[in-house]
């Protein structure tokens, strides 16, 4: 008799294993209320367009409106998205998202005057302002980013239209996100015991990839490269797009690099981007090769496929452990954060702030959203696996930062730049590895702690540090004038993969497809920052090994700074210097330690 495993809808999901949106709208008809009133009060803010230049005051409450407006538009933007990322199947999430995506493209449009005028205003008249009205010091780094912009500024009218075609412009991302949860349907696969097994998305990346069943993963890996192969022309054009867009939009700025230009906002050098991708691709690439070839090894591969590279290479040893228990060994490992810090895990485990269920189009992956003044809400599929465990005290350490930032800044202040975003949740996986390591006695545990941690460097120093890679070189590419095509995107991933990986792995097509599986490529320079937010995290968890409270005490001001500074100083809060490879080369050189520990737990 064949059994077949059915995946739930959203309505049947049990309520306690859902996330509690209420805290954002009571009901559907108080967020449809919010929606209309937050556009009925927009009129009060574009009233002083014109009048920026008048005084202190008026500039003062101008901004004032703009952050009150934006808390509302936070709180109705996410309730949406929320919704649509636990059902993207449903046509009411669907539709509300499309209307939340037009008001902010209005919204937008009209807000723009405020950004052109400051600009406009005659040098030294913000810094007369700030003086003038001290209040307007809580504005002070908002504004001085608007004037770094000064440079690359359009004309008012151009400003305006850009702004108004807010949601043509992120029309890529957009598509890729509709086709990947609504449209994409793979073939289910059989186990050997005859078992028909659902495949999605999720599955695949959440379970099947990581499966210990070589013949179970590699036939599931044929199944998800088999549907990416039908949507490759698609996917291709709407990336060539998305890329065209943001070169076009460089050159329209007069930058002198799109890097250039979506560097800006990151606020990062082109030094200290160019030292991760290169330093990290150069010196990390012969441990990676070691620990493929060991994995090959241990595993008794006939060849190390590129769908192997995350097997468990100690298949039979898969603790698993409910939600609470994992909830319980993540609080014990972050009890070292102090009591502010604990509160919030407490709550974000406890008061449905966490969407753990798995259901037929909810997104894939895990993230944290943090609307200010409500709390964080954390989606995962969990799937009572200790790996699982990892995943939610990385999420969790993004809920805890912008919990903190919330309390000690104003909204305007809350939010770093992304390169500093991956900091506080990779730390959290490396305090929970290292607690569960000195708690474990069984040699076993110890390398299966050793290859979760191998685990997260893996995701952000190869996986996405690969993906920055095959960026860097679309994007130049794409400045030369070279056609984007999929075929041009599979043989610049390929490239990539196998310059890493030299003779190691084997590359095939399924691999060379690998740049249709992350939204981020349409998120800017975004696939690099994570292997910076690990790098600092790795600084300064060793720091915390090695001085205790001191090093707490930094990392906590850290995070309670919020966006108050640019990144290289907030990063210096926490006693690590990024301006220098130091950090880079000394992280690289701890993964490379964990590797020679695996190989010794084998000999």
């Amino acid at each position: 008799m064949e059994a077949t495993e059915r995946r739930l809808s959203r309505s049947e999901v049990p309520e306690h294993l859902t996330w509690d949106l209420r805290d954002l709208f009571q009901t559907d008809e108080e967020w449809e209320k919010e929606l209309k009133a937050v556009q009925e009060s927009v009129p009060l803010l574009t009233s002083f367009k014109g009048r920026l230049g008048e005084s202190a005051d008026i500039l003062l409450t101008c901004l004032n409106e703009m952050e009150s407006l934006e808390k509302r538009l936070i709180r109705v933007a996410t309730f949406s998205n929320l919704r649509q990322s636990a059902d993207g199947t449903d046509p009411v999430n669907q539709g509300n998202s499309s209307k939340v995506a037009a008001m902010l493209a209005k919204i937008s449009a009209d807000l723009s005057f405020i950004q052109s005028e400051i600009l406009d205003l005659p040098d030294g008249t913000v810094d007369t302002y700030i003086n003038e009205n001290k209040d307007l010091q809580k504005f002070s780094k908002y504004l001085s980013d608007i004037l770094d912009k000064k440079p690359y500024k359009l004309s008012p009218d151009t400003e305006k239209a850009l702004a108004s075609l807010g949601e043509v412009l992120d029309a890529p991302y957009t598509v890729y996100q509709f086709s990947k949860s609504s449209d994409m349907q793979f073939d289910s696969i059989q186990d050997d015991n005859g078992n028909v097994l659902p495949m999605s998305f999720a599955l695949f990346e959440d379970r099947y990839e990581l499966v210990p069943d070589t013949d179970l993963r590699r036939k599931a890996y044929d199944s998800f490269v088999n549907t990416l192969r039908q949507y490759k022309n698609t996917f291709g054009a709407n990336y060539a797009t998305e890329v065209k867009k943001q070169v076009a939009m460089g050159r329209l700025r007069n930058y002198e690099s799109v890097t250039h230009m979506l560097l800006a906002p990151q606020q990062v050098s082109l030094e200290m981007y160019h030292n991760q991708l290169d330093i990290i691709q150069k010196e990390l690439a012969p441990h990676m090769r070691k620990f493929a070839k060991l994995k090959k090894e241990v595993l008794n591969l006939d060849t190390m496929k590129f769908s192997d590279l995350k097997a468990p290479l100690d298949p039979e040893f898969n603790p698993t452990t409910t939600y609470e228990e994992a909830s319980e060994t993540i609080l014990s490992a972050l009890s070292i954060m102090g009591e502010e810090y604990n509160e919030a895990m407490k709550k974000a485990l406890t008061e449905r702030w966490v969407d753990l269920a798995d259901n037929v189009g909810k997104s894939t992956g895990a993230f944290c959203s943090s609307p200010y003044g409500v709390h964080p809400y954390i989606l995962i599929t969990w799937t009572d696996t200790m790996r699982g465990a990892f995943i939610l005290a990385h999420e969790l350490g993004h809920a805890g930062h912008f919990y903190l930032a919330g309390r000690n800044q104003d909204l305007i202040n809350t939010r770093p730049s992304m390169y500093c975003i991956e900091a506080p949740s990779t730390i959290n996986e490396l305090i929970l590895g290292e607690h569960i390591l000195s708690k474990a006695d069984d040699p076993r545990m110890k390398r299966w702690v050793i290859l979760q941690l191998l685990g997260t460097y893996y995701h952000n120093f190869v996986t996405h540090l690969l993906e920055a890679e095959f960026q860097r070189r679309v994007y130049n590419l794409a400045e030369n004038g070279t056609p984007l095509t999929a075929s041009v995107f599979c043989e610049q991933k390929a490239n990539v993969l196998k310059d890493f990986w030299g003779d190691t792995v084997e590359i095939d097509e399924g691999a060379s497809l690998t740049w249709m599986r992350q939204p981020h490529y349409y998120m800017g320079l975004y696939p690099y920052t994570y292997s910076a937010g690990l790098t600092v995290a790795t600084a300064a968890a060793q720091m915390i090994k090695e001085e205790g409270q001191p090093a707490v005490d930094r990392w906590l001001e850290l995070l309670k700074a919020g966006g108050t500074l640019k990144p290289l100083d907030l990063i210096k809060i926490s006693g690590v210097d990024m301006s220098k490879p130091d950090a880079i080369k000394k992280a690289v050189a701890y993964v490379g330690s964990l590797i020679d520990e695996l190989e010794k737990s084998y000999n």
